[in-house]
C-alpha cells in the first residue's frame, strides 16, 4: 500500500535536498541553518498573488524571520530583472535568497544571489571559458531553492539562463557555487499547476534526462540517473497531468525533474540548442519548445543513438524494443498530453530559419549533441519542426 511517507527523504546529491509532502513547513529551520534573518523571496508575479506565497511569508515572519517578496521577473528572465532584484536585495538589507517557483524564479533567484556582491556586469559571468573565475565568491548570497513545478530542475543547477534582450539570445550564467545550499522538494506545492503547464514542464524534465542520456561523453553515473528519470516520467507524468491531486504522481515527477537536471551535468544537445534561441526570439515557454522539438531532434540523431535508445526502450518495457518503438512512444505521449506537433501551432514560422540555425550552432548546448550539426542542419531540423515533418 502506498503511503506519503514513501516519498520522504533527506538527500545529499548534488546538494542538501529535503524531499517530502509538507516539508515546506521546514523552511524556517532551513533559514536558521543558513543564518538567514531577512531573506528576499524571489518568485514570479503569478505566484506572488497566490495564497501559497502569502502563507510562506507569514510562516517565516511568525518565526521571527523578516522576509520580503520580489516578483518583477518575466517568464524568460532578463538582465533588467536581475538588476532590479539586486537593488531590492540591497535596499532591503537582505542576507539570503529564497528562490520559490518555476524555472524562471529559480534562475532569477540564483542570478540575483550571485550578483549582489559583484562589481562586474552580469554578462561577464557568462559560461564561456574560465569567466566564472571572475566571481567574488565571498560576496555571493546563499540560496534556498523551492520548486513549485516539475520541469527545469533549476533547484540543483549551477547556472541560470538569462535572456539578453539587446542581442536577442539566452546566455548561461555559471559558477559552481550557484548550486543552492538547501533544496525543499514538496510536491504538495505543485498540485494546483494547470494541466498544460504540468505537461509542458514534465516534458522539459524528459528532454533533460533524454539528452543527458544520449550525450556521448563518459559519465555513467549521470547516464544511470537519466535512465531512471525517464522511467519515472513515463509512469507518472500522464497521471500527474490527468489528475493534479494525484500526490504520488506529483512527487515522482518532481523527483524525476530534479534527477534530469542532475544528469545533465553530462551535457545537453540539439533540443536545447534550438529551444534557447526560440525562447529568446519568441518568448515561448521553454518546456513546451523542448516537447515540440523532441521527435525532430531524435530523428536527426537516429544513426548514432539508435543502440542507446534501443537499450532505453528495453528498460522502459515498451512493446517494441527499438529506436522506432521509443520514437512512437514519444509521439504517443505528446499526443496524450496535448502537446502541439509543430512549431507553427504556437505561431512560430520558418522565416528566420537561417538565423535560428546559426544561433543553435553557437549555443553551448550544441556541444553535447551526439552529432556536431552544422548551422544549416540546425536550420533544416527547425524547419521540419515548424511544418511537422518527422
Amino acid at each position: 500500500m502506498t503511503t506519503l511517507k514513501q516519498f520522504y527523504g533527506n538527500w545529499h546529491y548534488p546538494t542538501s535536498i529535503r524531499a517530502g509532502i509538507g516539508r515546506i513547513n521546514e523552511l524556517p529551520s532551513a533559514c536558521q541553518e543558513l543564518s538567514f534573518k531577512a531573506p528576499l523571496l524571489v518568485t514570479d508575479p503569478g505566484l506572488a498573488a497566490l495564497p501559497m506565497v502569502k502563507q510562506v511569508v507569514s510562516h517565516l515572519v511568525g518565526q521571527g524571520i523578516h522576509c520580503q517578496v520580489f516578483s518583477a521577473i518575466k517568464a524568460n528572465p532578463c538582465e533588467q530583472n536581475i538588476t532590479d532584484g539586486v537593488t531590492a536585495f540591497l535596499h532591503g538589507e537582505h542576507d539570503g535568497v529564497i528562490a520559490f517557483g518555476g524555472g524562471s524564479a529559480l534562475d532569477a533567484g540564483k542570478a540575483i544571489a550571485l550578483m549582489v556582491g559583484q562589481t562586474r556586469p552580469l554578462w561577464d559571468f557568462e559560461d564561456i571559458g574560465d569567466n566564472f573565475h571572475r566571481v567574488n565568491t565571498d560576496k555571493m548570497a546563499k540560496v534556498i531553492a523551492i520548486p513549485t513545478t516539475s520541469g527545469t530542475g533549476a533547484e540543483v543547477g549551477r547556472a541560470s539562463v538569462i535572456t539578453d534582450e539587446q542581442a536577442h539570445i539566452k546566455r548561461i550564467i555559471f559558477h559552481p557555487d550557484m548550486l543552492p545550499n538547501i533544496v525543499i522538494l514538496d510536491a504538495q506545492l505543485s498540485v494546483s499547476l494547470p494541466k498544460k503547464l504540468t505537461a509542458a514542464t514534465g516534458m522539459d524534465a524528459l528532454s533533460h534526462a533524454l539528452e543527458a542520456y544520449c550525450v556521448p561523453s563518459f559519465h555513467p553515473m549521470a547516464a544511470g540517473i537519466a535512465l531512471e528519470a525517464i522511467r519515472l516520467i513515463k509512469e507518472y507524468l500522464p497521471r500527474a497531468t490527468a489528475n493534479g491531486h494525484d500526490i504520488e504522481a506529483r512527487a515522482q515527477v518532481m523527483a524525476a525533474a530534479t534527477m534530469g537536471a542532475t544528469a545533465f551535468q553530462r551535457g545537453l544537445g540539439a533540443m536545447h540548442a534550438l529551444a534557447h534561441p526560440l525562447g529568446a526570439l519568441y518568448d515561448s515557454h521553454h518546456g513546451l519548445l523542448n516537447a515540440i522539438l523532441m521527435p525532430y531532434v531524435l530523428k536527426a540523431n537516429e544513426k548514432v543513438i539508435a543502440e542507446k535508445i534501443t537499450r532505453l526502450s528495453r528498460y522502459l518495457s515498451l512493446e517494441r524494443i527499438s529506436f522506432d518503438g521509443f520514437f512512437q512512444w514519444v509521439l504517443a505521449l505528446r499526443k496524450q498530453l496535448a502537446i502541439p506537433h509543430s512549431l507553427q501551432e504556437i505561431a512560430i514560422d520558418a522565416c528566420r530559419a537561417n538565423e535560428i540555425g546559426m544561433m543553435a550552432f553557437n549555443d553551448p548546448s550544441a556541444g553535447g549533441n551526439p552529432i556536431a550539426f552544422s548551422a544549416q542542419q540546425y536550420s533544416d531540423i527547425f524547419k521540419k519542426a515548424v511544418h511537422g515533418e518527422c
